[in-house]
């Protein structure tokens, strides 16, 4: 399997509890986040905190397929981390990190993930670029839709090699 670590950050003027209500409320990305064709629950948490709940994310970027994988929610603490465990076509972690700087929210990405499609981890050694092309594409399409849901709200995005 071919590993990838990507971390987004995204710089956006808005107060720290929208946004991680925004992302916590992931049935709803598709509605605001171009590249999230689905999201749908797999199974409800066993407590009211949300730990443990699962639900199957399908993303499509600019190449010509899409991804799914489902992700357990791990961690859970409004309004500064939302952390999960991919399994599927994508297998690894994903972590939200949201911090208040300089009258802005950072929410950072941590996306530590393995292929687990045949073709995919054939040609990595010669589409490691494309694919990374790919993620950030899908990541700015998200910066754009979270700045749009939250009333217009200016936002930049600032890329991070991971």
């Amino acid at each position: 399997m071919a590993a990838y670590s990507f971390v987004t950050e995204w710089r956006l003027d808005a107060p720290i509890e929208r946004v991680y209500d925004a992302l916590h409320d992931s049935l709803a990305w598709p509605d605001w986040w171009p590249a999230v064709k689905s999201v749908e629950e797999i199974r409800p948490a066993s407590d009211r905190g949300g730990i443990g709940s699962v639900r199957r994310y399908t993303f499509k970027g600019s190449l010509p397929y899409s991804l799914s994988f489902d992700m357990t929610v791990e961690r859970l603490q409004p309004p500064t981390a939302l952390a999960g465990r991919a399994a599927g076509e994508l297998e690894g972690t994903g972590v939200w990190a949201l911090r208040e700087e300089d009258g802005q929210t950072v929410a950072r990405y941590d996306w530590n993930v393995r292929t687990t499609r045949w073709w995919m981890n054939i040609v990595a050694p010669f589409a490691r670029g494309v694919f990374k092309s790919n993620h950030d594409l899908v990541m700015r399409s998200g910066a754009k839709g979270i700045c749009g849901l939250l009333g217009g709200v200016k936002g930049t995005c600032v890329w991070v090699e991971g």
